[in-house]
């Protein structure tokens, strides 16, 4: 059952230069950002765990869901709609392209084990940011690259690493990321959520999945959970 979805031949170029991209990824993500640059709320040290909340489209969002659930610290990873103009839409609806949703996850994370700065190095890494309303041959709008922010310091920071990333000419073309504000967010079908692990046999999941998901635990080998 592939439920609209298409099996994807990535770009050769994407793949020639994905290791040359991740090391320049993680190289700005990793030492160009200090505390002083952006002035984020901090937490009071508590026994409690609080859990902060980041928001990515990276296209299918089966394959998001499937990439971000393997990091340390991430406590939750929920499948939705987002950034559209209908309320409550339904999967069929947002596949046509005409609602402006983006399929996209939310995402639950301990900021005590894993940062904002790290999740956004794996929103580079799990996907290609400089294909306009598309991943591969899922083609529209409702695939397209995307980080929805919280709040002001996640803002900065993302419009940050885009202009050094692009600065850098970490790719070829340039990122066509979109950072728009979180609004509305609806939760995705019961059959769409934790979709890659309840069915491993899926053509879609064996063929561009899980391919997709073994680079990506490569590169946050030590950021991964047990």
């Amino acid at each position: 059952m592939q439920i609209g979805r298409n099996l994807q031949i990535r770009s050769a170029n994407f793949y020639v230069n994905y290791n040359m991209k991740k090391i320049i990824c993680l190289l700005i993500l990793s030492f160009t950002i200090t505390a002083s640059v952006f002035a984020s709320a901090g937490h009071k040290s508590s026994s409690k765990v609080i859990v902060d909340t980041a928001t990515f489209a990276t296209g299918c969002f089966w394959c998001t869901e499937a990439k971000f659930k393997q990091l340390k610290g991430v406590k939750n990873v929920v499948s939705g709609f987002t950034g559209g103009h209908v309320a409550n839409p339904t999967y069929e609806q947002v596949s046509t392209g005409n609602t402006g949703h983006a399929e996209a996850c939310n995402i639950y994370y301990d900021p005590s084990q894993i940062t904002y700065d790290e999740l956004i190095a794996a929103f580079f890494v799990a996907h290609d940011p400089t294909q306009l309303n598309r991943q591969g041959n899922d083609v529209g709008t409702q695939y397209r690259s995307a980080i929805f922010y919280h709040n002001k310091a996640q803002k900065q920071k993302a419009e940050y690493y885009i202009s050094k990333l692009n600065a850098e000419k970490a790719y070829k073309n340039k990122i066509v990321t979109q950072v728009m504000p979180y609004g509305a967010f609806y939760k995705a079908e019961g059959y769409h959520q934790d979709f890659y692990s309840k069915n491993p046999n899926n053509q879609y999941c064996k063929y561009v999945i899980q391919p997709e998901l073994e680079k990506f635990k490569k590169v946050f080998k030590d950021k991964l959970k047990k």
